[in-house]
């Protein structure tokens, strides 16, 4: 007969336990090992952060390495100045979590000519899972600027950071400043959220528009603060479902829809929120623009809500005869269709008389639009409107 000790069998469970519990700490540790080895610091890899070495290419070798993991990644750029001549980082990648965690600033050229012939400063396509979090860009663009003033031939301006045809992308806490021309353009993206997002410009800084959303679904800005010389938010063709909240605008050019209708055949915008906003000392508040010639080109479903203006000029604009210099005017009525624009809670003071200015198409009437609590006023008294085919309720 065979008999088992017992006890031989529970020591035998526990020394089991016990060794499942050993190679679990070290897997663990293993693990933890390696995502420490996945975090590439870029003055480890060449960078010199003295703000005169150019480190653009560690940053392109640093992006090979991040891309071709096929566990996460973060690119560190620690505190310093970095000088960087131009970058383009493309996918698609390995992975879909690449952090690129800024401590530093990444500073331009101040040279003009340097990004002459470039269209993008710092540019990211073809990616879905991308993090840029905290640090500043500066594009240097003050001497461009000083050059378009004087009425001399100049380069048309690089934009400081682009996303192209990407998804799910966070951008929290980067300050973008004197950028040459556009801040941050998002196009052809699904799914971009961005928050706290700082953009500061000279409020005679010209084209630096603070974030261009086109051909994007899915974008969210929220607790943002823009300052520049052109509109803090503008939205352009094939932008939906564009949610933002707690922006502040001013100086600048307020926050746009358009401009539409450059192209005969072009796409709308549509489902577009501000909400919990402020402008101050801003030429436009809310404003949709168009060029007034034939198109195909829409805006529907836009809500304008709980909107505080502080010495706005045109706090509330629709303008179908949008054209900015007044020369080479198409001159044509706006096929651009206006519908169902919803004004709520928007109160301040205006800088003019006028404080709500429609100047609709007149053969696609603005219809739909919607008045709620409306509280501007002009020098303490109640200011005045002007409406041309526009149709709706107050």
């Amino acid at each position: 007969m065979l008999i088992t000790n017992p006890c031989v069998i529970k020591f035998s469970s526990a020394l089991l336990v016990t060794f499942h519990v050993f190679l679990s700490l070290q897997l663990l540790f293993f693990n933890h090992a390696l995502a420490a080895e996945l975090t590439f610091n870029i003055i480890s890899l060449g960078a010199k952060p003295d703000g005169k070495t150019d480190a653009s290419s560690v940053l392109q070798m640093t992006w090979a390495k991040a891309c071709d993991s096929s566990t996460p990644a973060t690119i560190y750029v620690p505190d310093g100045i970095f000088y960087v001549r131009s970058v383009s980082f493309n996918g698609p990648c390995k992975n879909n979590v690449i952090t690129v965690l800024i401590d530093g600033t990444l500073v331009a050229s101040s040279d003009i000519q340097v990004l002459a012939k470039t269209k993008s400063w710092i540019e990211f396509s073809h990616i879905d899972g991308l993090s840029i979090t905290g640090g500043t860009i500066d594009g240097q663009g003050t001497a461009l600027w000083n050059c378009k003033h004087s009425g001399k031939s100049c380069p048309v301006g690089a934009t400081s950071l682009q996303i192209n045809d990407a998804q799910n992308v966070n951008i929290n806490g980067l300050s973008s400043i004197n950028s040459q021309k556009f801040n941050i353009v998002v196009h052809g993206c699904q799914n971009v959220h961005m928050t706290r997002v700082n953009v500061s410009a000279a409020d005679d800084s010209p084209n630096t528009d603070g974030i261009h959303v086109q051909q994007s679904s899915d974008v969210t800005i929220l607790n943002s603060s823009i300052s520049n010389g052109d509109d803090c938010i503008s939205i352009s063709p094939g932008t939906s479902n564009l949610w933002m909240e707690s922006i502040t605008c001013g100086p600048g050019h307020g926050i746009s829809i358009g401009s539409l209708g450059i192209k005969a055949e072009e796409d709308g915008v549509h489902n577009v929120t501000l909400t919990l906003s402020t402008f101050t000392g801003t030429q436009n508040g809310v404003r949709i623009k168009s060029w007034g010639r034939p198109s195909r080109g829409f805006a529907t479903k836009v809500y304008f809500q709980h909107i505080i203006m502080d010495n706005v000029k045109n706090p509330i604009i629709i303008d179908q005869n949008y054209c900015p210099h007044e020369t080479d005017c198409p001159g044509q009525a706006s096929g651009v269709k206006v519908s169902e624009v919803t004004y709520e809670d928007i109160k301040g003071t205006s800088a003019t008389e006028i404080t709500i200015n429609f100047d609709c198409s007149p053969i696609n009437h603005c219809t739909g639009l919607s008045m709620k609590d409306i509280n501007l006023t002009y020098e303490n008294h109640i200011a005045k409107a002007s409406c041309k085919n526009a149709e709706g309720t107050t």
